[in-house]
């Protein structure tokens, strides 16, 4: 979708190499900002990586050294607000986004590095694994600016740090050093910025080494159930798991170590 700067560059980066996406957010101009353009694309990105059987991990950042995303681009929402554009962007393109694409089954690495500010600290909040440079900033000033975190910061900050931290950090909208994040668990790892690739890559080679329709299971029955009580966990049917009890996997695994060889997953 043209923008009424008539800017019609690309705003994400996407290749598959050896069964690793590489979705790179691409307007280092204004530090990764998400306008509507970047959403839509993004959403043709995540519909290509859960149908892609060649992909078993996607790895989420930004272009540039100075940001992972400021998050939304407020000089092209002060246009729409001016020409009486609804505040929601719920129907909009790129709906639903990563924040909101609960169906995703396939793990989901944010590489941070730089700004991970309002809408992109969202994004990373929505990956499985956070990694972060040590000169990494995260926070969600929307409270500065009138705004709510929209996309699900409110809710994910508070159920991923203690709430009173999140609180803190929500109603003042101050930001946070990486140290600060792996101190509270919104992070994996924090490594300098010259390891930051090799430290993805760790985790993007233990995660093709597993089982993959293990790790779909795993993460839908963790993230749909974290919020319930015990018995009603233990009680639901997940329809990963059901694929998986049912696939030739379940059988490798135990084969290959009672062979002593690596297992060969099918996926299917």
């Amino acid at each position: 979708m043209p923008q009424a700067d008539g800017d019609d560059r690309p705003r994400v980066r996407y290749e598959v190499r050896e069964q690793v996406a590489y979705v790179t957010l691409d307007r280092p101009d204004c530090l990764n900002a998400l306008d509507l353009r970047t959403h839509a694309e993004l959403a043709r990105v995540w519909d290509d990586v859960e149908a892609d059987d060649d992909v078993r991990v996607a790895v989420l950042t930004g272009a540039g050294d100075r940001a992972f995303s400021v998050g939304q681009d407020l000089k092209e929402r002060a246009r729409l607000n001016q020409q009486g554009a609804a505040p929601t962007s719920r129907g909009q393109p790129g709906w639903p986004r990563l924040t909101e694409r609960f169906s995703l089954s396939k793990p989901v690495v944010a590489r941070v590095a730089g700004y991970a500010l309002g809408g992109g600290l969202e994004l990373a909040l929505a990956c499985d694994i956070v990694v972060a440079s040590e000169d990494a900033t995260l926070g969600l000033p929307e409270v500065r600016l009138g705004l709510v975190p929209g996309a699900g910061g409110a809710f994910r900050l508070a159920r991923q740090m203690p709430l009173r931290a999140a609180m803190g950090h929500l109603l003042t909208g101050r930001p946070m050093t990486a140290a600060t994040a792996l101190r509270h668990g919104l992070v994996n790892d924090v490594v300098p910025r010259d390891g930051l690739d090799a430290c993805v890559a760790g985790w993007t080679d233990d995660l093709i080494a597993a089982a993959p329709l293990a790790q779909r299971a795993l993460k839908e029955a963790v993230l749909h159930s974290v919020d319930h009580p015990l018995p009603d966990a233990f009680r639901t049917r997940y329809h990963w798991e059901e694929v998986r009890m049912r696939s030739a996997d379940a059988a490798e695994g135990p084969r290959a170590f009672a062979e002593k060889r690596p297992p060969v997953w099918r996926g299917r």
